[in-house]
Parts: structure tokens; sequence; C-alpha cells
């Protein structure tokens, strides 16, 4: 068993001005044959030549960090493909094939082990126990912790009590964390939380993430805004963007991010200028786009906070006219959920 490297993603938040993170887990397998409805997770064991690819297309790409491909690796989404009593081994297989890649890096590289949401509604909404969603956790982050993950990778949460499951989950298994959540309705999360209520969330936690953030969402605009209502409530914590390449759209029967390379390169500086430490990509992102946000990283200076002007200026409109955190804002209609 390869032991986890538990200080690697610590230190490289001491030792690095701005870390960038990887892009799209899903678009890139797809582009790689996987097929609509399938499990992603599965590849760790069916197709590992192909994980690896994913992998090394961050690494060679320039990123300092990548996500496992364990996103649904929970009970609840295995179980729809008959693979629930499989969470451990893939988990587990998923971080060992990301410590293979990153061991072989000529800097270092942490390996971070993706957690997504369980597909379930919480209670008191739903039906999922809080005891039942930190058992989930906990399983997954047990095999993530055996393959060697560096660290737990909470991602695309919509729900502040999955949140705080998991974040007790990853206590108990020992690994070190982060944790972010799609902002995708109208500025809050499916299930109504602002940017505000986040960072409230996060100082209550028992044990909270080492980095915290915003995923996924509705564009490279809006995570921004959010970002910056991060910025805006005092937080010291470490800071994540990991925004979509642009806006999907459905072209000749395939689901298309019309982010360009150049303007996901203007994205990662406007991010890190906004209060990120960890700037990366979600839907879209393709190892061309990380290649431009590394050189953009790397090559311009850092410049003031851009104001929502600057924002919308240089990467497009927001969806919407509010982050959700005016008083005067309705509350988000609860849309379905969607996966980072």
């Amino acid at each position: 068993m390869t032991a986890p490297l538990t200080d690697a993603f610590s230190t490289m938040l001491k030792t690095h001005d701005v870390i960038l993170a990887d892009g799209a887990t899903g678009t890139n397998l797809f582009n790689a044959g996987l097929q609509a409805g399938d499990a992603p997770e599965l590849w760790n064991t069916d197709q590992p030549a192909k994980i690896r690819d994913l992998y090394q297309g961050a690494v060679s790409a320039g990123s300092d960090l990548f996500l496992t491909n364990t996103f649904g690796g929970n009970a609840s989404r295995l179980k729809l493909h008959g693979a629930e009593g499989r969470v451990r081994e893939l988990n587990r297989v998923g971080a060992e094939l990301g410590r293979e890649v990153a061991d072989k890096a000529a800097r270092t590289v942490v390996v971070a082990g993706s957690v997504g949401p369980t597909g379930e509604i919480m209670q008191p909404v739903g039906s999922l126990s809080h005891e039942l969603a930190v058992e989930m956790f906990h399983e997954q982050a047990d095999g993530l912790k055996e393959g060697g993950a560096d660290v737990a990778w909470l991602e695309t949460i919509s729900a502040p009590e999955e949140y705080r499951a998991a974040a007790e989950a990853f206590a108990l298994a020992g690994l070190p964390w982060c944790g972010t959540m799609s902002f995708d309705t109208a500025g809050r999360t499916m299930m109504g939380l602002t940017s505000a209520d986040m960072v409230k969330m996060i100082e209550e936690l028992d044990n909270p993430p080492l980095a915290f953030g915003a995923n996924c969402g509705t564009g490279a605009s809006d995570i921004l805004r959010t970002v910056l209502g991060f910025v805006a409530q005092g937080t010291e914590r470490p800071l994540i963007s990991k925004g979509n390449a642009g806006i999907p759209k459905y072209v000749d029967g395939h689901i298309h991010y019309d982010g360009t390379p150049e303007l996901m390169a203007d994205y990662a500086v406007m991010a890190r200028d906004s209060g990120a430490r960890i700037v990366g990509g979600c839907c879209g992102t393709m190892p061309d786009h990380l290649r431009h946000m590394r050189d953009a990283l790397d090559s311009r200076p850092r410049g003031d906070r851009p104001t929502l002007d600057q924002i919308t200026a240089a990467l497009g409109a927001f969806s919407s006219a509010s982050d959700g955190t005016g008083d005067d804002t309705p509350p988000p209609r609860r849309n379905r959920r969607r996966r980072g």
C-alpha cells in the first residue's frame, strides 16, 4: 500500500503563489470513447491506460494538481451500475494510477481524490440520513487514502448537509481535504446557498478544509463573481476557482463548451487577481486550455482585483443579474442536479 503524502498540498500552498489545478474529467473521457450513461470510475480497472493518459494530459499541460477519476465513486452512484460493492477498490485504483503519473513527474504534483455528491437529497428534505452520508463518504475516502491520494477533493456540492457529512467522513479517514460547491442557480447553489453562506458554514466546521471555493456553475464570469463574494467575507482560507470553459452549447449531437484557450487564460489570471490561490477548469476544459492558463499565470504580472464590469468585458455577461447575496433577491428555483 502506498502511503499518502499528507503534507504535499499544504507544502504546495506555502511554496506556490498560485496553484494550477486540472481541467475536465468527463469531457476528456468522452473524447476518449466513454459512452453517455457509463460509469467513468469503472475505467479505472477496465481502461487504466486511458485514465493514466487523462492524468498525464493535465501534468504535461502544466497542472500542479489533478483530480482522480472518482467523482461518482460512492455507493449510491455506483449502485446504478451494480458496482456498489467496489467502492473501495475503484477509488483505490483511481488514486494509485494518479500516484504513478504524479511520481514520474519532474516536479511535485499533488494527487487530489475527487469526491462528488451522493446523488441523493439529504434529510429533512430527502431521505438520506447524515449517518449514512458520512458512511458513504468515509468508505470512499478510505479507498482514496489507500491508493495514495494526497488530499480529498470534495466538489460540485449543493447542500450544506452533504458538505458537513463529507467533512466528518474525511476526519474519520484521517485524510486532509478541500471542498467546492457549485453556484449554478442565479448565484446560489441548487439548494439555495450563497457565497456568504458557504464562508459562514466553513468557519463552523469542526474539520474545516485546507482550501475551499467553487467549481462548475454556469461559466467563467459567474464563478469569478462568486470568488469575489468569498473575498468580501474577509476569509483568510485559500480559495479555489475551477470554472467551466465557457457556456455549454448543443452542436451536432454533442455538448460543446465555447470557451477558447485564450479566454481561459484570461479567466485564470482574473481568478488569481480576484483572490483565488488554486485555479483550474471544470467542464469543457482540455489540455490546450490548461497550457494557455499555465502560460498566462507564469507570464502575466499580478493586477488589481477586477471589477464586475472588467470581468464581463473580458469573459462575457453573467448568467443572472445578481449573485444571490442581496436581500431583495428571490430564492432560486431548485433545478436538477448537474454533474461537474
